[in-house]
């Protein structure tokens, strides 16, 4: 491949994605480089395939010595780009046939407002909530780390908080409203997310937004810091509310669960579960979402270890706020957003569906 490489070639790269309102940019050795618009991979105009020589040269002029030890020891790394009048952007480099790739997600400036996303009213009321655990879950690029960002936005103009966030990125940039926001950068301002969360508890926050739940560890200290009175929001990468518990309960040894569902029961608030789904308008992608609400019922069937039965409350809980996944899909076809073939495809009961369907 001819031509500008290294940071010259990542910028115009990004230039040619941001102008075709694409949102991610792949590279790889012995392919063109794609971009990700309105849903389907496709070509950047006028690239050539990238050999793996031009790649490495994109991606080490990106990375100081030390991020690039880091990348030789965990074989891929994350870290955020920016580049004014262009725009910010979330970057992993990894190992694939021996030679690096890389895939960029582009980040919007702004925060989007709580009530243009398109979930219930009853997620922003958890961020009057002054202690306990808020989980956002869902599969990768299903939009968690923007409803944190505007749960924690919500929070910011609100209320006169300390808020702290620990990110691998940063993905938001947030700026100080009513509250303190400080935000913490795994590789670049903290060793891990446990060694910033246990740190954070000795930084005076209210409210602590943890990237990703990603080990004992993170998951135990979070429980801890949700009991001890402070809110913390947090991700995990499940499909719904009922694996989001079990995930939490089986990543402890047996001898601790009954102790960590005790616990988890009485700090749990509330579970976000998003899925995005196309919708009817070209290239459009529709937030589709089950939401919990840690009711006393709920409470007790986390603490008896009867997990599997919360989608029942979930189901029969409209009057404390909660919404089914099928429930949510349905109103989407209703109101002519999505097909029903696409609701069928992301609904886990399709019986379910029907009858959300039926009774309109």
């Amino acid at each position: 491949m001819s031509g500008p490489r290294g940071e010259e070639l990542l910028v115009l790269l990004l230039e040619k994605t941001v102008a075709a309102k694409g949102t991610d940019l792949h590279l790889c050795a012995g392919s063109r480089p794609m971009m990700r618009v309105r849903s389907r991979l496709a070509p950047v105009e006028g690239m050539e395939r990238m050999g793996p020589r031009e790649v490495e040269d994109l991606v080490c002029s990106q990375l100081n010595p030390e991020r690039l030890e880091r990348l030789k020891r965990q074989k891929s790394i994350d870290f955020s780009y920016s580049k004014s009048n262009l725009g910010r952007f979330r970057c992993n480099v990894y190992l694939q046939r021996g030679t690096y790739a890389m895939a960029i997600r582009t980040l919007p400036l702004e925060i989007p407002r709580f009530e243009t996303l398109g979930l219930p009213p009853v997620v922003k009321g958890f961020t009057a909530r002054r202690q306990g655990l808020v989980l956002v879950t869902g599969a990768t690029g299903s939009g968690k780390s923007t409803t944190l960002a505007s749960l924690l936005d919500v929070v910011n103009a609100g209320h006169p908080y300390h808020v702290v966030t620990i990110e691998d990125p940063i993905e938001y940039l947030h700026r100080h409203k009513s509250s303190m926001v400080t935000q913490r950068e795994v590789g670049e301002d903290a060793n891990s997310f446990a060694s910033a969360l246990k740190a954070a508890l000795r930084e005076d926050p209210d409210v602590i937004m943890v990237g990703e739940m990603r080990d004992l560890e993170t998951i135990s200290i979070a429980l801890t810091a949700a009991e001890t009175g402070h809110l913390v929001l947090s991700t995990l990468h499940t499909g719904n509310a009922v694996k989001a518990i079990d995930r939490i309960v089986d990543v402890f040894p047996t001898d601790q669960q009954n102790q960590v569902r005790s616990q988890l029961a009485s700090v749990l608030e509330g579970i976000v579960s998003q899925q995005l789904v196309p919708g009817k308008e070209e290239g459009a992608l529709v937030l589709a979402a089950e939401v919990m609400v840690a009711t006393p019922a709920v409470r007790n069937l986390i603490r008896e270890g009867k997990h599997h039965q919360v989608n029942g409350l979930i189901q029969t809980g409209s009057k404390h706020g909660m919404v089914c996944l099928e429930r949510s899909l349905a109103d989407l076809c209703l109101a002519g957003k999505i097909d029903r073939e696409e609701a069928a495809m992301k609904a886990h009961d399709l019986q379910l569906l029907e009858s959300f369907l039926q009774r309109g």
